[in-house]
């Protein structure tokens, strides 16, 4: 639904081509995805979309997700979802199917007897607690494990883009029963660009037109739309009057946009950056939600983050409060957030140093995991696989 699972699929898309160019890739995705996969000059198949209903805020609303379409329409919006894929899959003829925390492919994959493989950090859909919903939500988890857990393993495989024990980061959404461990791996975090590959960060401040001695704040906020526009008005209305020793560079995740930025003072904003890493390497501390991707990435490049978990999004509370017992990040709640608390969290930050030295810390630990190159074997010997069963 947001541009996280399309951004870690895009860099495996392009590794493949890379080590054969005659490797076809297809892409078949909704929402805000589907311009993002274009704009990377791949083919994206839209399909039916199924998403959270949010409240004005950008928090989950889990009533209205409930209720709109409801329990009797949305299983014929999934059928239609599909359905729809079933449809690209008789024309494409895949020799696999990759398939980033969506249901649908893995269950049109299965139909047709194509190979396929999961990739995840979510295995339950764990439903925001409320008082008034409270059995209702015990009920939907044990429900969405039951049904989700048995279509995740549908495939070859389920890898686990994250670190290893005990470091990981989705430790809390990765309950997965014995039954499912089987064909579950994993294999590290899916990082499109590594530090390594790119020029010191003196280098590249420089290149960035960025003061060689000033800090810098980096806020590159994704997710869905409607999650995101909360956040980002706040955090235009902060930064346009942070002090002026600060240097702010935030990217507001939108794919169809040039990369032309609006200045004022000491806070530059772009729609959207193509060189995120470039900056994420630069920076001295990362401000943003707490997806799981762009923490992992946070994390490989050895940065402290701050982090604004989307208001009942369980998923990114669990990932902000594993990264805080790291010892990686510190948490705000979005309605805890303005000016003075941010600025105050900054200055802590930057003063104790003990933040950016965990995160140092991490990043030496995990630096030669490379779950990219994992992801890509593991997808060639489950299509290869395929092949001679079929020629079999």
């Amino acid at each position: 639904m947001g541009l996280g699972h399309a951004g870690r699929c895009i860099p495996i898309a392009k590794r493949l081509q890379k080590r054969n160019r005659k490797t076809e890739v297809f892409f078949s995705t909704y929402l805000d995805a589907v311009s993002y996969i274009r704009q990377e000059g791949f083919i994206a198949v839209e399909v039916p979309s199924m998403d959270f209903k949010v409240k004005p805020d950008g928090s989950v609303d889990f009533r209205q997700t409930a209720m709109n379409p409801g329990p009797f329409v949305a299983p014929f919006n999934f059928l239609e979802q599909v359905n729809r894929e079933i449809e690209v899959m008789e024309t494409l003829r895949p020799d696999v199917v990759v398939s980033d925390s969506r249901a649908s492919p893995l269950i049109a994959g299965r139909i047709l007897r194509i190979p396929s493989v999961c990739i995840l950090n979510q295995f339950q859909v764990i439903i925001p607690r409320r008082t008034h919903y409270l059995r209702l939500a015990k009920f939907a988890d044990a429900m969405t494990l039951a049904i989700l857990g048995k279509i995740w393993t549908t495939g070859d495989k389920v890898l686990i883009p994250d670190f290893p024990p005990p470091y990981t980061v989705s430790t809390d959404n990765l309950r997965i029963p014995p039954a499912y461990r089987k064909k579950i791996q994993l294999i590290g975090p899916i990082l499109p660009v590594r530090p390594d590959a790119l020029l010191s960060k003196k280098e590249l401040r420089k290149k960035l037109g960025l003061h060689g001695e000033k800090p810098v704040i980096f806020a590159p906020i994704s997710g869905p739309l409607k999650e995101r526009v909360y956040l980002l008005n706040i955090l235009q209305g902060i930064f346009t009057n942070f002090p002026n020793e600060y240097q702010i560079v935030m990217s507001s995740g939108y794919p169809k946009s040039n990369e032309s930025s609006v200045r004022c003072g000491n806070f530059t904003s772009f729609r959207w950056i193509s060189n995120r890493f470039e900056y994420m390497k630069t920076c001295d501390i990362v401000i943003s939600r707490a997806g799981h991707g762009t923490l992992l990435q946070t994390m490989c490049y050895g940065k402290p983050a701050i982090l604004i978990p989307t208001p009942n999004h369980t998923e990114q509370f669990n990932n902000a409060r594993r990264a805080l017992k790291l010892g990686a990040a510190l948490i705000i709640e979005q309605d805890d957030l303005n000016r003075e608390v941010l600025l105050s969290i900054v200055q802590r930050m930057l003063k104790e140093k003990k933040r950016e030295e965990r995160a140092i810390e991490l990043q030496k630990e995990v630096s030669e995991l490379d779950g990219l190159e994992k992801a890509i074997e593991i997808i060639i010997e489950v299509a290869e696989r395929g092949k001679l069963n079929v020629s079999a």
